[in-house]
């Protein structure tokens, strides 16, 4: 075969220059890809324990609650006290199936309504919360679109009852 032959079969150096990093790229992308389900898991733990606390701290002065919700939340709708039954309630539950991620996104779904629900209501937030509320929907709506990753009871249950068609 002539030189010119051989040479033609062969990549140029800027092709070969660019399968060299699309293998890099692929490669990175595959180990950052074994942290994804950490990084779910930490994600559903930060913002569970979040509104978890806020209704620890709710349950440990219930008079205190209800005060806040008669004079400083504007929930729409409800009386004072079933508002703060309801919401003291969804602070409790939701985070619990967020963090064992059991019914993941209904749940980040409930927290993140809950959340612009807190932010409407309570007008005296401030700068600082008002960034701190912006960053637990963020995390939420990541969540409530990318599901809660494989450390989860929703993949447990999937794999083990819905077989290979939840994968």
């Amino acid at each position: 075969m002539p030189p010119a032959t051989l040479d033609a079969t062969l990549p140029s150096p800027a092709a070969a220059l660019r399968l060299r990093l699309a293998a890099v790229a692929s490669r990175a992308g595959r180990t950052l890809g074994l942290g994804a389900p950490v990084a779910d898991l930490a994600v559903r733990l930060f913002v569970g324990a979040v509104f978890f606390q806020s209704g620890l701290t709710k349950i440990a002065n219930w008079s205190s609650t209800v005060s806040l919700f008669e004079n400083e939340y504007a929930v729409p709708l409800l009386p004072p006290e079933l508002a703060a039954f309801f919401g003291t309630g969804v602070e409790l539950f939701f985070p619990v199936l967020l963090v064992v991620g059991l019914g993941t996104r209904f749940a980040a779904f409930a927290l993140f309504v809950f959340n612009i629900i807190a932010v409407v209501s309570y007008p005296d937030l401030g700068a600082a919360g008002l960034k701190d509320h912006q960053l637990w929907g963020l995390l939420l709506l990541v969540t409530l679109l990318h599901g809660p990753g494989a450390i989860s009871l929703d993949r447990l249950v999937g794999r083990r009852w819905l077989g290979a068609a939840s994968r």
